[in-house]
């Protein structure tokens, strides 16, 4: 259903106000791919996670118990960040897969809630 021309010039204006307040933001969220988004936090999940290596390695070497425990710590959080950031651009992890599974209840977007409560909004006017 297309948007009227009040709620058009509306929706202009929110992103004018969004733009001239944080353009880096506007920009990010403007990207149509979310998959963009998941492949820069696996850049940083390895980039991470190779910090981590040379971490646990100085521990090591340098026989610093604490510096190879939190080497390692890195390791494995960037680890589980990378493989979450993995899953959900390959679709594994979206809530569509866990609803056809039956493990969580039907849950909507954002963007949905948003449009219902417009939807409800405009109906009572």
């Amino acid at each position: 259903m297309p948007l009227s021309e009040h709620e058009q010039r509306l929706l202009d204006q929110i992103e004018q106000a969004l733009y001239a307040e944080d353009p880096k933001w506007a920009n990010t969220v403007r990207i149509s791919d979310p998959r963009s988004h998941y492949k820069r936090r696996l850049v940083k999940a390895s980039i991470g996670f190779a910090l981590g290596v040379v971490l646990l390695m100085v521990g090591v070497v340098a026989a610093l118990i604490w510096l190879g425990a939190a080497g390692f710590v890195v390791m494995l959080a960037t680890c589980l960040w990378g493989l979450s950031s993995w899953k959900r651009m390959n679709g594994f992890g979206d809530s569509q897969s866990s609803r056809t599974r039956g493990r969580r209840p039907q849950r909507r977007s954002f963007m949905e809630r948003m449009e219902e409560r417009w939807r409800r909004r405009h109906d009572e006017h």
